[in-house]
């Protein structure tokens, strides 16, 4: 099937042109008035994970190991950003609180709002409370969706196997179980 990208499909699906977005972010902490879309990160892979909201349990164990493991992802000229359904104001409250205090402190990525819900709900991950599912979505640099995992509320994501994913999408080959960087492709 060839499809062009500016098709605009109801909701995401692997192998096709990611759903657009564009969404008020923290990309400027002080004056929260950067978007952050998917046009910005053309010619670079993106791996984009929603959480459902701010200020609570499992989320900031998510974003602390992405944020930590930010100088992998870039050294594989790839960037991040992180989304909830909350506001760029509580975004920014939950930066700003200490991590002894349930915050997440600074981190090494923007963190957008779907505020409106419409990007979560482009990317099959709204659920009926009104809340993004945790989803991760790897975007290859021509906008094209090459990966999805979508988990229940209570089970994060591993950082270590995003990479290895990302590694493997970027090996150009096909990739048998537990595949690692410098293990043979099988074409």
């Amino acid at each position: 099937m060839t499809t062009s990208p500016t098709t605009v499909y109801p909701f995401a699906k692997v192998g096709l042109p990611a759903p657009d977005f564009k969404l008020p972010s923290t990309k400027n902490l002080d004056t929260l008035d950067e978007t952050v879309s998917l046009s910005d990160y053309r010619g670079k892979w993106l791996v984009l994970f929603f959480w459902p909201y701010d200020f609570t349990f499992v989320c900031p164990t998510e974003i602390i190991g992405f944020s930590s493991s930010s100088e992998q992802f870039k050294a594989l000229n790839c960037d991040i950003v992180g989304a909830s359904v909350d506001s760029v104001y509580t975004h920014k409250a939950w930066i700003e609180t200490p991590i002894d205090q349930n915050g997440i402190g600074p981190i090494q990525f923007p963190i957008a709002s779907d505020f409106t819900k419409e990007t979560a709900h482009a990317y099959g991950i709204l659920n009926e409370e009104g809340a993004a599912n945790r989803g991760l979505f790897i975007i290859d640099p021509e906008g094209i969706l090459r990966y999805q995992v979508v988990t229940d509320m209570n089970v994060g994501r591993s950082v270590d196997e995003t990479i290895r994913v990302l590694q493997a999408l970027q090996s150009g080959g096909l990739c048998p179980v537990n595949w690692k960087p410098g293990d043979k492709t099988l074409g």
